[in-house]
């Protein structure tokens, strides 16, 4: 009988959803070799927001972190989450730095690559897909799922055309705020697979509490792989715990037994760093309100440390309301990386200055102009004319028109880029960035940091 395999998200967008992203790669270098021992299919360990969030917030090379844990998995591949011409920053990159990120993500050990794009315009996709199969990585084509009025099968059923078109060697219904129904996904999975004989993932939240009866509906109907994390690390704006989906899937015939004894071990020491890190835990359990909202469980999490940052903790609800009147605004973009950070930024906005609009951020801007690609839906009249003018939206791929990025950085960083890593830090993280290199190198190439950190975009950093 067909056995339904799963991918464990711990290491990446379980934490990401739960814990802001803040668990460090000790954290996970100590617990590895255990996970390596479960049979999963592949461990999620990379991409997302750990690339911003280790040089950010955790003072740590992003590419050591990779290697580190290449090192511990000695038999589960290495999956990652790569946001097409997106890469893991919050624009669109230039060509030659799709490729050169693509190269060096596959020389440090990732074996398999989830590519989406926010928009579902997998024009956004073409460079990071090919330079994927030309190093001979996995392809895995994700389609953000959402709902909205010109969200439906139908819709899905065709974009999956397109993503095989791309050379996906598999396919994955990407549902970020557990959208995703039992059976809606029962018919989803049905037609895909029908279409598509290649493997099909599945990867959801709990945050609206009923991820895990989509799951089991989606194995049943033909799903090939389940995205879960372990459940001290799961449910809430998380994935559903692997413990339970696991038994399930054995009870109806699905999955082999698992190993309880094991799987109780890595649960006990990940409940440990859940509570080393209660600072950033977002204490989400389950919002049915999610099914209207939409927020998923990155942004939800994020958005509470954002209004608790500006002490805007009790408009938490008006922003919650806010959220999918903007989402409307834009045409219905799927909210997650980088149109959730677009659609939420502006949402905070209007509620702060208790009047819709009063400021447009730039990249609110940028995407009414069509550089992030093509929303599902028209946006709303005035809100358009009032950024665009007389001006038409973009209708080329938005990568074509960006200037090459690459070499003008290797000039700008000068003796901080000693390799293609630290340049790739610069180029996706900017002054952060520049800031983590400069702190690193300070004592080896006698950088001044008192200077170096004042410096800004676009100004090259010389040893003194």
């Amino acid at each position: 009988m067909r056995k339904v395999c799963f991918v464990d998200t711990t290491m990446r967008d379980a934490h990401q959803s739960l814990l802001a992203t803040r668990v460090t790669t000790s954290e996970l270098a100590k617990i590895a070799p255990l996970v390596d021992q479960v049979g999963y299919h592949a461990v999620e360990v990379w991409g997302g927001a750990t690339f911003d969030s280790c040089v950010r917030y955790l003072d740590e090379d992003p590419w050591e972190r990779l290697d580190v844990l290449k090192e511990k998995f000695k038999k589960t591949k290495l999956q990652m989450l790569l946001r097409g011409q997106n890469l893991l920053g919050y624009r669109n990159y230039a060509d030659d730095v799709v490729e050169l990120f693509v190269k060096t993500m596959s020389k440090h050990g990732i074996d398999v690559v989830r590519i989406f794009d926010a928009l579902n315009d997998f024009r956004n996709l073409e460079q990071s897909a090919k330079a994927i199969k030309a190093s001979g990585m996995h392809l895995q084509v994700a389609m953000s799922y959402t709902t909205s009025p010109v969200h439906n099968i139908d819709y899905f059923v065709e974009i999956s055309d397109a993503a095989v078109e791309l050379g996906a060697d598999s396919l994955c219904i990407k549902d970020m705020a557990g959208l995703l129904k039992p059976g809606t996904a029962t018919t989803l999975v049905n037609e895909i697979k029908k279409r598509h004989p290649i493997p099909l993932e599945v990867h959801s939240h709990f945050t609206t509490g009923i991820a895990d009866m989509t799951y089991l509906k989606s194995a049943e109907a033909g799903a090939d792989i389940l995205d879960t994390a372990t459940s001290s690390m799961g449910f809430g704006t998380s994935q559903p715990g692997v413990e339970s989906i696991w038994t399930a899937l054995h009870d109806v015939g699905l999955a082999d037994r698992p190993d309880y004894p094991l799987l109780k071990e890595i649960n006990d020491y990940f409940a440990g760093v859940r509570r080393n890190h209660s600072g950033t835990d977002a204490g989400f359990t389950i919002n049915t309100s999610v099914l209207e909202n939409q927020i998923p469980g990155g942004m939800y999490s994020n958005l509470i440390n954002q209004l608790k940052s500006q002490n805007m903790s009790d408009k938490f609800e008006e922003v919650l309301d806010e959220v999918p009147r903007v989402r409307a605004d834009l045409g219905y973009p799927p909210l997650v990386t980088p149109t959730s950070q677009i659609v939420g930024v502006q949402a905070v906005l209007n509620v702060m200055n208790k009047e819709r609009y009063k400021t447009i951020t730039k990249e609110v801007e940028r995407y009414i102009k069509g550089f992030y690609g093509s929303p599902p839906a028209e946006i709303e009249k005035s809100l358009k004319s009032r950024v665009m003018g007389v001006e038409e939206s973009i209708s080329h791929r938005p990568g074509d028109t960006l200037d090459l990025e690459v070499e003008k950085g290797r000039s700008e960083l000068g003796l901080l880029a000693q390799n293609d890593e630290d340049l790739l830090i610069y180029l996706l993280l900017g002054e952060v960035g520049k800031k983590f290199l400069a702190q690193r190198y300070q004592n080896s190439l006698r950088v001044d940091f008192d200077v170096a950190k004042d410096f800004k975009e676009g100004i090259t950093v010389y040893p003194v």
